[in-house]
């Protein structure tokens, strides 16, 4: 089959593309590259340097979605801090990008769509772990842009006639995660913390629990979620292990002395039911982070 990744160039994206050709399928990317990476880009694919938040590329993007099965729309600006200082412009990017490729998907006649949508739209949750059928509830521009996506999908299936998923991913790591940048994951932060021998920074007490979901896992469940026959009306799907680790227990993983500095606006803690993965996709989790962090510090040459 035919698929077109958008974000392709990133962290995910990247990951996504290297599967599907793997797994025998033929890509196409569309990124702007303004946080994917030449470095990640596979040799086997081809890539279209296009902005989906601006209209006057929309006839590109229809060039682009021509003769394709599926679209996997992984494109967005992911960083919750830099969305709270500058709301405006992730406003612009995450939402438009979203109603665009759902448009051009329409015009030119792709069955199906899945989308990339967060676990932090569920925001505090009172209850865990999560559930699809829990209150939403963003507190960051990101997570409700995020939302507002899903919101997308579900309307492009009952207006336009376009089969769309939502896959709400709970803390994604992997090879490829990035080491800088606000949106770099803890365990990022730790490792290039334990390269430059500084102690490891925990935000607040350290007690905050993540759902962290192995980026090949992720892959895994786009393709089923874009082969799937029980799925297609705006279904939305938590990708998560339903099993949490805390910020100390990442520390402790890494390894190296520590320092508590002031929080930050987050979820105190995540966690996934992920029994609708398993029945509607046939998905479950196969790796586990107590298993992956060692050879992640070998990799990147820790020592214990």
């Amino acid at each position: 089959m035919k698929f077109v990744v958008t974000g392709g160039a990133g962290f995910i994206g990247s990951n996504l593309v290297d599967y599907l050709v793997e797994e025998g399928h033929e890509v196409e990317v569309i990124d702007n590259f303004s946080s994917g990476k030449k470095e990640n880009c596979n040799s086997n694919v081809i890539y279209h340097r296009i902005d989906l938040s601006d209209e006057k590329n929309f006839p590109n993007i229809k060039n682009v979605l021509s003769n394709v099965d599926g679209v996997f729309h992984l494109a967005a600006f992911p960083r919750v801090q830099e969305s709270i200082d500058n709301p405006l412009i992730f406003e612009k990017n995450n939402t438009l990008s979203t109603v665009n490729i759902l448009k051009a998907c329409s015009d030119v006649g792709v069955k199906r769509l899945v989308y990339s949508s967060s676990s932090s739209a569920y925001g505090n949750t009172v209850s865990l772990p999560s559930k699809e059928t829990d209150p939403i509830d963003p507190i960051s521009p990101y997570a409700m842009q995020k939302y507002y996506g899903e919101v997308c999908c579900r309307m492009f299936s009952q207006v336009y006639n376009i089969e769309t998923v939502s896959l709400r991913y709970f803390n994604v790591y992997g090879e490829r995660q990035s080491l800088d940048g606000a949106y770099a994951l803890v365990m990022c932060v730790f490792a290039k913390q334990r390269l430059n021998n500084l102690p490891l920074t925990i935000r607040g007490d350290g007690n905050q629990r993540r759902d962290f979901t192995h980026v090949r896992d992720i892959a895994r469940a786009n393709l089923l979620a874009m082969t799937s026959t029980k799925v297609g009306q705006g279904d939305v799907i938590n990708i998560g292990n339903n099993d949490n680790r805390s910020v100390n227990d990442i520390a402790r993983m890494m390894g190296g002395k520590t320092v508590n500095i002031d929080p930050v606006v987050e979820p105190r803690e995540t966690l996934a039911d992920n029994t609708k993965a398993k029945n509607l996709l046939g998905w479950e989790p196969r790796i586990i982070i107590e298993d992956w962090v060692p050879k992640y510090k070998k990799d990147l040459g820790i020592k214990d």
